[in-house]
């Protein structure tokens, strides 16, 4: 690696004793790689042949990632972010300075500037000195090789910005999977693939957003950094304003904030929040992640169900291309309406007994190896639900009215109290969000947060928000709340197998050097 980077850094050297910038400046004006292959395909181009009509003009800029130089002729392959193109450097084609476009009349506009004015000789030996990884951009015309590639020959040729460390051995980029995780700015150049992930995680976020402003909501935003955490069971990040003096955390959830502009009369918003949980770092768990939250005035669970189905199955109908998507060996069907599963029944069916059975569901618990006397009972029924009926639920289903313990942010089922009006929506045996018909009663909610601290639940709940109790006295309207773990719909929608390999710039432990 060391000779490698010299070589370049000597190669840099002599570009510059040329009197070239090897980092230029402003290239507008450049077409992209797939426009330009589009735009071949009326000129029927023959083999052999260099189309002169302005219709096969064009400026195109990327990075080389291959290379060949056969003497008289470079050949090089240059990718942008729309795929990849062939370029052809001839030194007989070349124009006799920069600022000169194929057809002799002045360039696209942006070329001034872009380089010291140069003869075709130096910019063939700049051409000459280029690496895997450099940046170049050229005006020229399309043609074919006698092979048949499609090719841009160069009339003008620039060099945008010398790489000084190689790129990948391989030209389908980093096999090692930390590595790719470490150097991401460099996975995504070498992998159109791993680059694909994060377009389509875009237009994955972009379609719920669409989806969204058709039923009206509005996006807002909410404080990061809280005096109180809450709306989760989960454990925060904790930092300290100095100015204040005060202890912070970093919020594990929007919910109670989103809740209070409902109090406020904004009755439909919604956030893509940044949300920080101080746990462990799985395949399915990064400790910051994306979760899009948001709550309808008026609205209750059952319109949440029809919002998960119009974002997740539209998205994949509209953005990947299919109700059906490959994940792993599995073909996961997406096509609404879910099934609708009650936990009490899922966990019935799947444990062997009820969960009412609470002597039963501690024994199973111990048989699976926990330490279930340390545990509340709705810890426990919550982790053998886990094991027990998770992995049979691979299609999306949603598993509706949980125990209400479990629920101290969720009205009660108007049947059964010990019932709570929640689902999560299950895709490949992974939980990817979680919705309630929202409690709004200041004296129930007050109620239920004071039983978390007395221990009853998750211990990570135990905390109480008497400003947000204090807003629900205001009166908050009855809604349905929604959150969704955008960086697993990513995964299922795109087939990765890890959230790491849907976030740009997962965690990792410090490199040793």
């Amino acid at each position: 690696m060391s000779d490698q980077i010299t070589d370049r850094k000597a190669k840099l050297e002599k570009i510059r004793a040329l009197g070239v910038d090897p980092y230029g400046g402003r290239f507008e004006s450049v077409t992209k790689n797939a426009a330009i292959r589009a735009a071949s395909e009326p000129l029927n181009i023959e083999p052999g042949q260099i189309v002169e009509s302005d219709a096969a003009r064009f400026r195109a800029a990327g990075r080389v990632v291959l290379y060949r130089d056969i003497g008289s002729l470079i050949f090089m392959t240059v990718r942008d972010w729309t795929g990849d193109l062939q370029f052809g450097v001839s030194k007989k084609m070349l124009q006799g300075g920069a600022g000169v476009s194929p057809g002799g009349t002045n360039v696209l506009p942006g070329s001034a500037g872009v380089s010291p004015a140069v003869g075709g000789d130096t910019t063939w030996k700049v051409a000459k000195l280029l690496d895997l990884g450099d940046i170049v951009g050229i005006d020229g015309r399309l043609g074919r090789t006698k092979t048949g590639e499609l090719t841009l020959w160069a009339s003008h040729f620039t060099l945008l910005s010398k790489a000084v460390r190689p790129p990948p051995e391989k030209y389908h980029g980093l096999t090692d999977v930390e590595a790719r995780y470490r150097r991401r700015y460099v996975d995504l150049f070498a992998s159109p693939e791993s680059q694909r992930v994060f377009v389509l995680r875009a237009r994955i976020i972009d379609y719920a957003r669409d989806v969204l402003r058709r039923r009206g909501f509005i996006e807002v935003d909410t404080p990061v950094l809280q005096p109180i955490y809450g709306g989760a069971a989960a454990r925060p990040f904790e930092t300290h304003h100095n100015t204040l003096d005060m202890k912070l955390y970093l919020r594990i959830s929007p919910e109670l904030y989103l809740k209070r502009c409902l109090v406020g009369g904004l009755e439909r918003v919604y956030e893509f929040a940044r949300c920080f949980r101080n746990e462990g770092i799985s395949p399915r768990h990064n400790p910051e992640f994306t979760m899009l939250e948001l709550y309808q005035a008026y609205g209750d669970y059952h319109d949440m169900m029809d919002i998960t189905e119009e974002i997740i199955a539209g998205a994949a109908r509209d953005v990947i291309g299919s109700l059906k998507i490959k994940f792993g060996e599995r073909e996961i069907d997406y096509t609404p309406p879910w099934p609708r599963r009650r936990y009490t029944e899922l966990f019935a069916e799947h444990v062997g007994f009820p969960l009412t059975d609470l002597a039963k569901v501690r024994v199973r618990a111990r048989e699976l190896g926990m330490e279930e006397k340390k545990l509340d009972d709705v810890v426990v029924i919550s982790k053998v639900f886990e094991h027990h009926v998770e992995p049979h639920l691979v299609n999306p289903t949603f598993v509706i009215d949980y125990p209400a313990p479990l629920c101290p942010l969720t009205k009660r089922h108007p049947q059964d109290p010990q019932l709570a009006l929640r689902f999560e929506p299950y895709i490949n045996s992974m939980e990817i969000g979680n919705a309630y018909s929202e409690l709004n009663d200041p004296a129930i909610q007050r109620e239920n947060l004071g039983a978390q601290l007395a221990g009853e639940g998750d211990e990570t709940m135990r905390v109480m928000d008497e400003d947000f109790c204090e807003a629900l006295e205001h009166g908050m309207p009855p809604a349905g709340g929604l959150g969704i773990g955008i960086d697993r719909v990513v995964m299922l929608l795109t087939g990765s197998p890890s959230i790491r390999d849907v976030l740009l710039f997962p965690l990792q432990r410090p490199e040793c050097r």
